[in-house]
């Protein structure tokens, strides 16, 4: 019998974490918060949490996975109506970065704002912080002291043909990120390219890809190295096998077209998700809309790679439990034979 139990054990050991982590759903957040319009999106790990912000005023707010939404900062020092642009977690000095931007026919405004994720305040900066310029096509670098240069206007991003009548023509380097084996990824929204700068001196080369990212938005890395790219229609999953001298998309997921996703973040358990802010509405001057969603999106190939395990796993239990009957059985033989 205590044989039987470890057989039983065993088999649930190595079956059933894959298993459960199949049988979930897609995580669907759905949240209300009337006019937000959120076009960036963080996960922040240490509070378990969703960090968005808004198009048209300056707040930033959290998200939990019940879609409960709370205003996290409210910075009066910041012009009134300006757009909350991308976001991005500093887990080690427990900040928050906010790329902040004003669009016509308000008065030019860039910035890039630090608040302490604590005590929701302002802070200094500590370490550095990379930001696109979209319609320059070249990265900000601002240093530990908060102050800005150009890092990159490499002659890479503009070596591509542009066509100017297509949509967004006018935005090029868009989401960037920074991968700890000292470089960043970047790509751009007008070519659908994507490039790998230097952290030492933002020399950037094209990362050859099997098809281009067209309109691609926000990029994000997960764990595994897996890199995540958004578009408005479109979610990629790539991988690389040479440090992103050379990457391969391996999997696209279709998106809500009019849910308008600009942003993916990577959540608890490496789950990725991206964020239907409508921001298309107010960008022609429709406003009203209440509600928003967090979606997480998952690669259908990954999927069936997971399965694949599982009845291997599940073929593997099979074998020991028939190996122990066999085994059983002769035990019982044998000792039939020393009664007899």
């Amino acid at each position: 019998m205590a044989l039987i139990k470890f057989m039983m054990i065993l088999i649930v050991l190595l079956v059933g974490p894959v298993s459960l982590t199949l049988a979930k759903k897609p995580h669907l957040i759905t949240f209300r918060s009337p006019n937000l319009y959120p076009e960036g999106i963080a996960w922040d790990p240490s509070a378990q949490h969703f960090l968005v912000g808004s198009i048209n005023n300056r707040t930033i707010k959290s998200v939990s996975d019940a879609g409960v939404v709370e205003t996290l900062i409210s910075d009066d020092d910041l012009p009134e109506n300006v757009t909350v642009l991308g976001l991005s977690v500093d887990s080690v000095n427990n900040r928050l970065l906010a790329v902040i931007n004003a669009v016509e026919p308000l008065p030019e405004f860039n910035a890039l704002a630090a608040y302490d994720l604590r005590e929701r305040r302002p802070v200094d900066f500590k370490g550095n912080a990379y930001v696109t310029n979209a319609a320059g096509n070249f990265i900000w670098k601002v240093n530990e002291k908060g102050e800005p240069s150009i890092f990159s206007r490499s002659k890479a991003f503009t070596a591509h043909p542009v066509d100017r009548d297509s949509p967004y023509s006018y935005c090029g380097l868009n989401g960037i990120a920074y991968v700890s084996k000292g470089y960043l990824l970047v790509v751009q929204s007008n070519t659908g390219k994507m490039f790998k700068v230097d952290e030492d001196d933002g020399t950037a080369r094209l990362v050859l890809l099997n098809k281009d990212l067209i309109l691609a938005d926000g990029i994000a890395v997960r764990s595994d190295g897996v890199v995540l790219v958004v578009s408005h229609y479109k979610l990629w999953f790539l991988k690389s096998q040479d440090s992103w001298g050379e990457g391969v998309v391996f999997d696209e997921i279709d998106l809500d077209v009019e849910g308008f996703p600009t942003s993916v973040a990577v959540g608890a358990e490496d789950r990725v998700y991206v964020i239907n802010g409508h921001v298309l509405e107010a960008m022609k001057g429709n406003f009203g809309r209440e509600m928003f969603s967090i979606e997480e999106v998952r690669s259908g190939k990954e999927s069936e790679d997971e399965n694949i395990w599982v009845f291997a796993l599940l073929g593997l239990g099979f074998a020991y439990l028939l190996f122990w009957r066999f085994q059983m059985r002769s035990l019982v033989k044998n000792m039939d034979k020393k009664t007899n």
